[in-house]
């Protein structure tokens, strides 16, 4: 383990570990020596070690079992700051904290499932746990030439499977700034460095990435439309030139569509251009339905190869049938042309509320998607406000990577169908309500 330490601390130890299980020199499963043994192999106190060992222990990369000794163990993930953004504190005449679709503008499943008359049965455990005709129509509208795709059940969980399947403790791993709260959580337990990158209306800064990359970088994490919570959607130029910074590292870029077709923006991803290095997700829970819980991942054989055999020690398979309704809703004219229908509303939701906070001086920047991020001069003033009001918004500070975030509110103006001027007067004057350090 010496080897592996470049810094006589806690996080130096831990890291070490990490290093150790990373080139096969520790197995899942193996024993770590005690704490005084390794204490005295690489010269630290006991004290220090310990430390190290809890910090494993708390991501969960270590299992301490009594008389049994600690052992290499996999993570479990948390979801600290979810709870922080989701928390609800008080019922809301106007919930826009959610972050979810309206249900009204969701695509009718009566044509999909006209003809599913039983759930069906594999041949074999071992079956094909994608429908071929399901990858056809994903195919026919996906950024980039895919050589291979899977289905799980939703974005967040292919998340957690690639962290899961790709990731180690110790890893640095660049993501938006802002990004997801849960996605934070996930890496914070895995182990992860996270090094933050801020995001313009075009998506990640180009001479910030650059930066974050003078380092060795395992992943890169970024939303390609639609970005939960700023709204932004990456341009051709924008990815391009991102892929060309990223080309040269051997990091894996970890795409997130979470949008998906509710997006405005074309389909785009880094695969045009790093078809070996991507993993492309698109979510279908925002477009089609959460309750659905599926999500398609693209990548090369390479890449999603651990992903499908860390599936296959568990569930296998995500339902074939939940499979088939949603092939009904991407083929059938109608679900098809409701879907379009739910998109343009969005857009003029969304444009309505954006302009009405012009109007009334609160200017708002990249806007696709179903969310507006919005800046106020002191972010609990503004909830309390809202509140006061009967309206909910989710607080920005979870969603921060960086320590130098103004104060923003996310507000999902995609469940405002009408009232759009009345409500943003109301945010307009959250916004700009100040706390009592204000002075107000």
């Amino acid at each position: 383990m010496r080897r592996h330490l470049n810094e006589p601390t806690a996080r130096g130890v831990a890291n070490a570990v990490s290093r150790a299980i990373r080139d096969g020199s520790l197995d899942i499963g193996a024993k770590l020596p005690p704490i005084r043994t390794v204490a005295r192999e690489l010269q630290l106190s006991p004290t220090t070690v310990s430390a190290g060992w809890s910090l494993l222990a708390r991501s969960g990369a270590i299992r301490t079992d009594g008389r049994r000794g600690t052992t290499v163990a996999e993570t479990r993930p948390d979801s600290v700051r979810y709870q922080r953004a989701m928390e609800r504190q008080l019922s809301f005449r106007l919930d826009l904290s959610t972050g979810t679709p309206d249900p009204e503008l969701l695509p009718d499943l009566s044509q999909s499932l006209k003809d599913l008359t039983t759930a069906g049965t594999p041949s074999s455990y071992l079956d094909e746990p994608v429908l071929p005709a399901l990858v056809e129509v994903l195919r026919s509208d996906w950024p980039y030439v895919a050589e291979e795709f899977a289905i799980v059940d939703g974005a967040m969980d292919a998340l957690d499977l690639i962290i899961r399947s790709h990731l180690r403790f110790g890893d640095r791993i660049v993501v938006e700034h802002p990004t997801f709260p849960l996605l934070l959580d996930l890496l914070e337990v895995s182990g992860a460095e996270v090094i933050g990158v801020p995001v313009d209306e075009e998506g990640m800064r180009p001479s910030a990435l650059r930066a974050a990359l003078k380092q060795t970088c395992s992943a890169i994490i970024l939303q390609p439309r639609a970005q939960n919570p700023t709204g932004a959607s990456l341009t051709q130029d924008r990815a391009r030139e991102l892929a060309g910074i990223i080309a040269p590292t051997e990091a894996v870029v970890i795409e997130d569509d979470s949008a998906g077709s509710i997006s405005t923006a074309a389909p785009i991803s880094l695969g045009r251009w790093l078809p070996d290095q991507v993993l492309h997700i698109r979510s279908f829970s925002k477009s089609h339905g959460p309750d659905l819980r599926l999500a398609a991942v693209s990548g090369s054989a390479e890449l999603l190869g651990p992903i499908n055999a860390r599936r296959q020690l568990g569930q296998g398979w995500s339902s074939r049938l939940l499979q088939r309704i949603l092939l009904g809703l991407l083929t059938v004219p109608d679900a098809v042309a409701q879907v379009d229908h739910a998109r343009q509303e969005y857009q003029r939701r969304r444009e309505a509320v954006v302009q009405a906070l012009a109007e009334r001086g609160v200017h708002v920047d990249s806007s696709d998607g179903i969310n507006i991020w919005v800046p106020v001069l002191d972010e609990a003033a503004a909830i309390v406000r809202l509140a006061s009001q009967g309206i909910g918004v989710t607080p920005g500070t979870p969603f921060a990577v960086l320590p130098d975030q103004e104060g923003r509110i996310r507000v999902t103006v995609g469940l405002l169908a009408d009232r759009h001027a009345e409500i943003a007067e109301q945010i307009a004057l959250a916004a700009r309500t100040g706390g009592w350090g204000a002075g107000r």
